[in-house]
């Protein structure tokens, strides 16, 4: 009885889903909103979902388009990559962003993301960007 027990709580556990973001396989991983690749360690995105599911994105912008269009989804987390690191994913809700000016993103989003208010103010002395919220870059689109 003990072996039968083990065995099923050992495929029970298997089967469970991750309940955090997944590092982005670049170049591997395509967008799920643009299908594009996702090339760039600076600029993805991921959503998941309380199922465990994980959604990725190669923009920021995508990611916000998807979870508009997909409302029905239920999310649990958004996460976007730290744009002063290298493929790392950072919570969005406690992110700071960086909206329009010079920023170059794969779909022309304009948006870049980080961990600390002071690192945006240093990158955006030379984008002349705009510092936004999560909340209200969620809103804007």
């Amino acid at each position: 009885m003990k072996k039968v027990l083990l065995a099923l709580v050992t495929i029970l556990l298997g089967s469970c889903h991750p309940s955090g973001p997944q590092p982005l396989k670049l170049n591997i991983d395509s967008c799920d909103f643009c299908k594009m690749n996702i090339s760039s360690g600076k600029h993805g995105a991921e959503i998941v979902t309380q199922k465990g599911r994980v959604y990725k994105f190669d923009d920021i912008g995508c990611m916000i388009r998807y979870a508009k269009e997909n409302n029905e989804t239920k999310i649990k987390d958004y996460f976007v990559n730290d744009f002063s690191k290298t493929n790392e994913l950072i919570r969005a809700e406690q992110s700071v962003f960086l909206q329009g000016g010079t920023i170059q993103s794969p779909m022309n989003s304009k948006i870049i993301a980080f961990a600390t208010l002071e690192e945006a103010k240093t990158q955006n002395n030379s984008l002349k960007a705009t510092i936004v919220s999560w909340n209200d870059l969620k809103d804007s689109y």
